[in-house]
């Protein structure tokens, strides 16, 4: 088996800068017939050790979650651009912690912080990579 640095593409160094920083972030993944993108929903998304993150309000239950896990892939929009996208689970509770501070450092001054890093919205937690860059 590769190495899961080997298998997923990543984002060049100035697209995670100034992913870092933009609070622009909409997620449209595909619907069930994988070719139409599912309606523009808000999230949160933050960088962390070079790979970009995000969580559902709601958590596995909400909408845009279930589709982008069924569908793996779809397009976003941050930092003023569109990407096509895939989505990769996260389950490493290291990680999940990590992603967790870095919600609180680039959120801190919201009142919905205390709930995004709650159990609900972190078994939510996605990679998302570019998918044009994706390996068969």
């Amino acid at each position: 088996m590769m190495p899961r640095t080997e298998m997923i593409p990543h984002w060049q160094a100035q697209q995670l800068t100034a992913f870092s920083v933009a609070d622009d972030f909409q997620v449209s993944p595909f619907y069930s017939d994988g070719k139409t993108y599912g309606t523009p929903t808000w999230i949160w998304s933050v960088v962390v050790a070079g790979h970009l993150f995000v969580r559902a309000w709601h958590g596995v239950n909400s909408r845009w979650h279930r589709s982008a896990v069924k569908q793996r892939a779809g397009r976003m929009h941050l930092a003023g651009a569109n990407y096509e996208i895939g989505f990769v689970d996260v389950a490493n509770a290291d990680l999940n912690r990590k992603i967790d501070r870095a919600y609180q450092k680039k959120y801190a001054d919201s009142p919905y912080l205390a709930s995004m890093i709650q159990k609900c919205p972190r078994e939510s937690t996605l990679e998302i990579v570019p998918r044009s860059e994706r390996k068969s």
